[in-house]
């Protein structure tokens, strides 16, 4: 079968990521550019007898020159890459500023579609591209596309054919200089050429009134208007996620324990099966595993959200938002895009610093993303919260307020200390406003989700099995207070005591949690499953099955209803308690006191994420970076944990 290597090139925010899922669907892999750690996306799809593979590179405004490494790795790509055709995206609303590019583009001299993306914005907006005006001038096909909704995909697909088999090569004669490597600087003024390009090919009708963008703007953007819908917006996702999730939690966590639990022991005694294999499923799987699983209705809705915010147009507004306040720890507003990425994971955080073009932005903001709270602290968080705490989705959001005060205090005193240099300014392109199809949504947020199982898969359940093996060596031993796994507790626990957890199941539980912080609900729910007297009953299938469908719809509906309450009143204590059922859940509440709780919950919070998180710090700053950071990070979640415990014991008993 024929190929055809095509690399998609434009400038940022145009939609090139959106175009190239409908382009290939779900057949898409990230990767790295060779040897760096700039994102590449690839993807392949079959069309008319051709496999055309697509290589999504950074976005750039010019080949000119480049600010970062991501930039520099595109521009050196399109200058020297092994490809057959260049798909330029472009976006149709911007046209004069993004025929820039398309006009260097011309000069490389490899065969080039233009795709005219976000046509539908252009519309609303009184815009219309002659394409075929720009298409003879320009000697190249050139396709409409709306990248949301996947609209000119197959347009896009024949015209690559179709310049493909002709080699349409077309330079610019009237340009004297080729944006070549090795070429000598540019004579030519390319803006003015795509300023009178641009008046030949549209044509605009007067709207008067203002739209719906430029309203929000002037909300959303105001310098205080805009800091209180930033707040107002966060807490009604926290409170959203929460009040829709918990009900849910609660019936997964009685799922796993009352019915896949015991079903499944009733099962595997029954089927002949050593006793070990029986308690091993119990323990290390449904106490270890399943315990984690029952997070995924919070996982799935945090990542709904955050998607939303981020497809919206609304993440590059908090920069801009933000500036006047980042300016102040020596950095602009640009950093706080990968900040706000490590809500959902600290490693590509990290990785998107790659766009910062100075060099001590980016081992500043690299200091500070760990304590952004990722998606697995937040697994940990309304787990404990939703034990001990009347309104958890208050005590989360003082969590993640925590995080952002000391990754803004460490900012500070680096760029007063290590990193001491000049304000920098930037601008912003800000995208429109946009509602993103429901289907790509759930394509991203499948995505992350599916990330979550597949740790709770592997990670999890490989830690599951080891605790759950050192909770039963040495063999034949019978007290859990002599296992290994309690040997090593007590024996690090004296470390923790000034913290208020000194019981041997809470430190066991922090070891661990450095390679995933779910592994801290999984490893305390191998344990008192562990500690669970074991009786296997009869067990009727039928009549439990209507009973969890009863506890499902029940769940639903307590989901609603606190949903639509102004103020947080769900997870409340009284409701646990009437409960009376010995779930995991409850079994490891158990464990702990609310001063101790709200003392672990900072440490989690504190202490370096996790390896993954550490292991690309080492990779991208160095190993004295990394190691500094580390014990930097465990230092200060030790001490404000410490004087967590002792005045939240002073308040809360």
């Amino acid at each position: 079968m024929k190929k055809i290597r095509v690399v998609l090139a434009g400038n940022p925010n145009v939609g090139k990521t959106s175009l190239l899922n409908h382009l290939c669907g779900t057949a898409l892999t990230i990767g790295n550019f060779p040897g760096v750690t700039v994102e590449k996306k690839e993807g392949r799809t079959i069309f008319q007898g051709y496999e055309i593979e697509f290589v999504d590179i950074p976005g750039i405004y010019t080949l000119e020159f480049y600010t970062s490494l991501d930039e520099k790795v595109a521009v050196d790509y399109l200058k020297q890459g092994d490809y057959d055709l260049i798909l330029n995206v472009v976006e149709s609303p911007k046209l004069e500023r993004d025929l820039y590019l398309t006009l260097q583009l011309a000069q490389l001299k490899k065969p080039m579609v233009i795709a005219l993306n976000m046509a539908d914005e252009a519309e609303a907006l009184g815009i219309k591209i002659d394409e075929a005006r720009l298409s003879e001038i320009l000697k190249v096909p050139v396709v409409k596309t709306v990248g949301r909704t996947g609209k000119g995909t197959n347009e896009l697909l024949e015209a690559i054919l179709s310049s493909h088999e002709k080699n349409l090569v077309h330079t610019l004669s009237r340009i004297p200089v080729q944006v070549v490597s090795g070429a000598e600087p540019l004579n030519f003024d390319y803006a003015s050429l795509a300023q009178g390009l641009a008046k030949e090919v549209l044509r605009k009708r007067l709207i008067n009134q203002r739209n719906i963008s430029d309203f929000l703007d002037n909300l959303l953007l105001h310098p205080i208007f805009g800091i209180f819908f930033l707040f107002l917006i966060y807490y009604i996702v926290f409170k959203t996620v929460f009040d829709l999730s918990s009900p849910l939690v609660d019936f997964l966590d009685g799922f796993f324990s009352d019915f896949l639990g015991k079903g499944l022991s009733f099962l595997l005694s029954r089927s002949g099966l050593p006793d070990f294999l029986v308690h091993f499923f119990g323990s290390a799987v449904i106490g270890g595993v399943g315990t984690v699983l029952t997070f995924v209705p919070t996982v799935f809705l945090m990542f709904l959200f955050v998607t939303l915010l981020e497809t919206s147009g609304y993440l590059p507004r908090v920069a801009f938002l933000m500036d006047r306040f980042t300016h102040r720890i020596g950095l602009h507003g640009h950093s706080i895009i990968p900040l706000l990425l490590g809500f959902g994971c600290n490693v590509p955080a990290i990785l998107a610093l790659r766009v910062l073009p100075d060099p001590k932005d980016r081992l500043i903001v690299m200091a500070m993303i760990p304590f952004m709270s990722c998606s697995a602290r937040l697994v940990v968080f309304s787990f404990f919260t939703s034990l001990f705490f009347q309104n958890p989705v208050l005590i989360v959001f003082c969590l993640y307020m925590l995080g952002i005060f000391v990754a803004v205090l460490t900012g500070l005193i680096l760029q007063k200390t290590l990193y001491k240099k000049e304000l920098s300014h930037f601008v912003m392109d800000l995208p429109p406003y946009r509602l993103p199809s429901g289907k790509m949504l759930f394509r991203i947020v499948w995505l992350h989700l599916k990330s979550f199982l597949f740790r709770a898969g592997t990670i999890i359940f490989a830690i599951s099995v080891v605790i759950w093996l050192l909770l039963n060596l040495p063999l034949g031993e019978k007290n859990l207070e002599n296992t290994y796994a309690a040997r090593v507790g007590k024996a690090i626990s004296y470390i923790f005591a000034p913290l208020g957890l000194d019981d041997w199941r809470i430190g066991t539980s922090l070891i661990p949690a450095f390679l995933a912080r779910e592994a801290i609900i999984s490893t305390l729910g191998v344990i008192v499953e562990e500690e669970k007297e074991e009786k296997v009953e009869a067990f009727d299938w039928k009549s439990k099955a209507q009973e969890q469908g009863r506890r499902f719809v029940e769940a639903l509906k307590k989901g609603l209803i606190s949903l639509i309450t102004p103020y947080p009143t769900f997870f409340s204590n009284e409701d646990k308690e009437e409960e009376e059922k010995q779930t995991i859940k409850e079994r490891i509440k158990g464990l702990f006191q609310p001063p101790q709780a709200l003392s672990f919950l900072v440490f989690i919070l504190i202490y370096m994420s996790c390896m993954a998180t550490l292991a690309t710090i080492w990779k991208e700053a160095g190993k004295s970076y990394a190691l500094l950071y580390f014990f930097y990070s465990l230092f200060l979640a030790y001490i404000l944990s410490a004087l967590t415990y002792q005045f939240s014991r002073i308040i809360l008993t």
